[in-house]
């Protein structure tokens, strides 16, 4: 028995996107989630966002310095400030969020 998929091709970012946090969100363990991340980007973007996450949880969570992260870490100080913004002026509130939920230690 063969099914017709509704899925249709498509350019829209915010489709995209939504689409991609739907199947984030479907993850039923975090070895999921590194799976889907393995197949969805290179070594190099997952330890980026890898990266981004550690720093989030350094700058809430201990008294670091951007630069006493940044050679703690060897994470830019440009991506350290971006996280930064993000973490506490942004928004967004998902790095605040996840922090809340997972704990920063």
């Amino acid at each position: 028995m063969s099914t017709v998929s509704t899925l249709q091709p498509t350019r829209d970012p915010a489709r995209l996107r939504e689409e991609l946090c739907a199947a984030l969100a479907q993850a039923d363990s975090p070895r999921d989630v590194a799976n889907l991340l393995a197949d969805l980007c290179t070594p190099a973007e997952v330890r980026t966002l890898a990266e981004r996450w550690h720093v989030a949880r350094l700058l809430d969570g201990t008294p670091m310095s951007y630069r006493d992260i940044h050679e703690a870490t060897g994470v830019s100080t440009t991506t350290i400030v971006r996280v930064a913004r993000f973490l506490k002026v942004e928004n967004n509130g998902g790095y605040r969020a996840a922090i809340d939920r997972l704990g920063a230690g």
